[in-house]
């Protein structure tokens, strides 16, 4: 290939000798028509010495150009459907780690059932990370005292006036406001909450407060499903 980059070379250098200044050669000026073949010639020469080592080696290099398309075909595919990709990491990420809050394509927010049968949520209040139980029987979105002091409500003792109904049973708790409280993709503001005694709870829960602010919840053989306004 060397042999035909120092022929297209030569033969080009010849036309422009033979032809007159102000001749144009296939249709190109004589000045364009040199650089042209000049560039044909040198890359010609180029190619030549890559398929000379390419060809030295070519089990090695057939297979380093299988494994690069390979690699660029992964990335186009990944970037072409990285929202499907997305949707099944999340999907995955809440089936191996239940509470774990996961945002379909059309909005909804699911969550898989514990192994103890309840429904775990990890949400976010004021920004910062909480675990809920999901009760409906609970009137009212309600924190324990020491879930409430990691977000800095500490009631006065005069404050625990409100008796609450829950799946466990009935406590007294000192009302409150979260200034926002996040599960998945859903976030509702001023979100009246209860902040139940020290010991009397021993967990969150996800009560009606919230719940009623959603355009609707329900229980999906072991799936939690939420849908916002």
């Amino acid at each position: 290939m060397w042999l035909i980059g120092l022929l297209i070379v030569g033969g080009a250098l010849a036309l422009l000798l033979l032809s007159g200044d102000n001749q144009r050669i296939a249709g190109l000026e004589p000045d364009q028509f040199a650089q042209v073949a000049m560039t044909t010639g040198l890359l010609t020469v180029i190619v030549a010495g890559f398929w000379h080592q390419f060809r030295s080696r070519m089990s090695a290099n057939v297979t380093a150009l299988l494994v690069w398309g390979a690699l660029g075909a992964a990335l186009v595919a990944g970037y072409a459907y990285r929202d499907e990709a997305r949707t099944l990491g999340d999907r995955m990420l809440g089936a191996v780690r239940p509470g774990s809050a996961v945002t379909g394509a059309d909005g909804t927010v699911t969550i898989t059932r514990r192994a103890d049968g309840n429904f775990h949520v990890r949400a976010q209040v004021n920004g910062r990370p909480q675990g809920f139980q999901f009760d409906t029987g609970a009137s009212s979105v309600v924190l324990t005292a020491e879930s409430a002091a990691e977000l800095g409500i500490r009631p006065a003792e005069s404050e625990f006036s409100v008796r609450v109904s829950t799946a466990n049973g009935v406590t007294v708790a000192a009302p409150a406001f979260l200034d926002s409280l996040q599960v998945g993709s859903i976030v509702e503001r001023r979100v009246p909450a209860l902040v139940s005694r020290p010991g009397a709870l021993r967990e969150n829960l996800l009560g009606m407060t919230f719940l009623d602010r959603l355009a609707s919840f329900e229980v999906r053989g072991d799936r939690l499903i939420l849908r916002d306004r």
